[in-house]
């Protein structure tokens, strides 16, 4: 159920990588108020009191099939993004998920009433189905059915569900009764709940922020989305499940090293590696963290007779790490600082668990690596603000401008999106007015704005940066910017020359690209240049064959569709070229070198048209390069994609 939705909804909010982190909040919270309802019916309701309210709540629940929200909570106002996601998680697929996270507790308080010694295993059970479905996700579902099968399976399946889940319910009815409510009165000290809750809500912070920092560098797609998830659930079911593999003093030593290991990879903000690299070592650090987190859990585990306390507890722990790091985080900080915290939170937890031992050595172990992590933070928070003139962060990600510190004719000023470049410029005249970055005169849109279009023009572009294609309007030009980020906007106008400076007549409209083009009652374009990132991603639903005939609808029957495909980890140019194919255009991949002394950036750009001038201008023809298309890719569209198909290993890099 979480990929299904958080996938259904991904275009509706601009392809930004929060949306499964506000996904993630939801489903927390959701979980502590399953949690909560089944602490509160096993405590005061009888037992057919109990078996009643259930079967209502699963009747109930089968009225929102089929599962999902529909297109009318599509985000119109960009504003307040999260409020949304989460509004809408709650009318559409809040009861059925409060009710199937309620049924593992409910469960394992009828059997441990009815004798059973081990209601705990069920806990690692549970976790294990959720395990196995998260997998066969990306895997099997996604690349098999749309998101309208998935969503019409999926509430077969539930109704099948509660089906078995109100006869369990009648037949629990008396066994229930077999032990009074007073009997649950819970006695577990305070100090033992306080380390409940904060292992829970570290755990979850770490989940959250190890996905943040994958997802903003790579893609917002379901299958970067299920790696950490699947290594949080997998340390509940090896603790709960398979209690004996939780070695204390092995995964103590595992857990130090590996907090080194997150902590260097984090010390360094300008330090991005590849995929191969970047992937294994978040998701290995995480596993390892979850299982101390979890393993300790399970350590400090009550009596079964307080089970449904203890759950409730630990996933109102879980609940409140998601919010800081899903909701107060981007609110609150400027820069990317909640990893860091989560580390040095993790170790703080570790040293406080560990003092009551004996031994010395392990207490100076952990104050050394709880100082560390704690230097880590401040290493994060001093790089974030070196050189900085504008911090800012929102929903749609963390930006940085950084001037350099000499001035001179060599001075620039930079736009960072997390780690990544998102444009640049010389700040003295006559290279003040020089098109840099990914944009320069040699890549496949410059040579397309330099050479291919004579007299006044109409541009339209997709992701504003800090407007650097401005720099090719020439007087009588319009250029038109797509921006859904209000910062981003502030940032080019206020910090930056190209908008200010360029003889083109300058338009913004502030928006989801897909959602203002389809409004967008302005004439066609001569060139429309699709530059949309997100950190290193791409949103995927701009690259479908729904958006396509959009972008065809606004373009001139001469007019080029300018893709900005340059990607260290996906090989976008054969998604765009199939689309091209399938609207009887043709399509060109130039690709243009990198220049550093003239801040200029490797750049894939793919140009779709039919016009024989542009295709056969020699600049494209020298930087063109074949297109090879992977065996079996399928069309993408707003209902499927497969990303597994056009996956590449980019060669290890390092610099911002």
């Amino acid at each position: 159920m979480e990929p299904l939705i958080a996938r259904q909804i991904l275009p509706w909010f601009g392809g930004a990588a929060a949306v499964w982190s506000v996904c993630l909040v939801f489903y927390q919270a959701a979980l502590l108020l399953g949690y909560a309802y089944a602490r509160w019916t096993t405590r005061v309701l009888p037992a057919r009191r109990q078996m009643l309210l259930h079967c209502v709540l699963l009747a109930t629940s089968l009225a929102l099939l089929p599962v999902g929200p529909g297109a009318r909570w599509s985000m119109r106002d960009s504003q307040h993004p999260s409020w949304r996601i989460l509004e809408l998680l709650t009318v559409t697929v809040g009861l059925p998920f409060v009710v199937l996270a309620a049924t593992s507790p409910l469960l394992q308080d009828w059997l441990a009433r009815s004798g059973n010694k081990f209601p705990y295993r069920f806990f690692g059970l549970s976790n294990f189905a959720s395990l196995a479905a998260l997998l066969c996700y990306p895997l099997l579902i996604e690349p098999s059915f749309d998101i309208h099968a998935q969503r019409i399976w999926w509430s077969v399946i539930f109704g099948a569900f509660a089906v078995a889940c109100a006869w369990t319910a009648w037949r629990s009815r008396t066994l229930a009764s077999t032990t009074p409510p007073a009997a649950h009165a819970d006695n577990t000290p305070i100090p033992q709940k306080a380390f409940w809750f904060a292992l829970s809500a570290c755990g979850s912070m770490l989940l959250l922020s190890v996905t943040n920092h994958i997802d903003a560098n790579v893609a917002a797609v379901p299958l970067l989305w299920i790696l950490p998830l699947a290594v949080y659930l997998l340390s509940f079911v090896i603790t709960f499940g398979a209690g004996r593999i939780y070695m204390r003093p092995l995964w103590l030593r595992l857990l130090a090293f590996s907090l080194g290991v997150l902590g260097y990879a984090v010390y360094n903000i300008d330090t991005v590696e590849a995929i191969q690299i970047t992937v294994p070592v978040f998701v290995a650090g995480l596993f390892v963290c979850c299982v101390f987190c979890h393993g300790e859990l399970n350590r400090l585990r009550p009596p079964t007779a307080n089970l449904t306390s203890f759950y409730l507890v630990i996933a109102a722990g879980g609940a409140t790490g998601a919010v800081f790091v899903g909701l107060l985080a981007p609110s609150v900080f400027g820069g990317i600082y909640e990893l860091p915290l989560a580390l040095v939170s993790t170790a703080a937890l570790a040293l406080l668990l560990t003092w009551g031992e004996r031994a010395w050595a392990v207490r100076l172990l952990w104050i050394g690596v709880t100082a560390v992590m704690g230097i880590v933070v401040a290493a994060n928070v001093s790089a974030y603000r070196q050189d900085s003139l504008s911090l800012r962060r929102s929903f749609y990600g963390s930006l940085r401008v950084v001037q350099s510190p000499h001035a001179g004719p060599d001075q620039t000023r930079t736009l960072y999106h997390g780690t990544i470049e998102h444009g640049a410029q010389f700040l003295w005249p006559p290279r003040r007015f020089r098109p840099t970055a990914y944009y320069g005169p040699d890549s496949g849109i410059g040579i397309v704005l330099r050479e291919c279009f004579s007299g006044p023009k109409r541009v339209g572009v997709v992701g504003l940066g800090v407007g650097t294609m401005a720099a090719y309007g020439q007087t009588g030009d319009t250029f038109r910017f797509y921006e859904i980020n209000r910062q981003i906007i502030e940032i080019a106008q206020s910090l930056f020359y190209y908008l200010r400076e360029s003889k083109a007549r300058i338009e913004i409209v502030e928006g989801d690209a897909r959602l203002s083009l389809e409004h967008d009652p302005s004439p066609p374009f001569d060139v429309l240049a699709l530059d949309a990132f997100s950190g290193d991603a791409i949103p995927v639903h701009l690259l479908t064959e729904q958006a396509m005939a959009l972008y065809l609808n606004h373009l001139k029957p001469g007019g080029v569709l300018a893709f900005h495909v340059s990607n260290d980890y996906l090989d976008l140019a054969p998604v765009v070229r199939q689309l091209a194919n399938n609207a009887g255009y043709r399509a060109v991949l130039v690709r243009s070198h990198r220049e550093e002394s003239d801040l200029i950036l490797t750049a894939d750009w793919v140009l779709v048209t039919k016009n024989t001038t542009v295709l056969e201008n020699p600049a494209v023809a020298i930087h063109s390069k074949p297109i090879a298309a992977p065996p079996g890719l399928h069309p993408w569209t707003d209902q499927y994609n497969n990303l597994l198909q056009i996956l590449k290993t980019p060669e290890i890099r390092k610099g911002g």
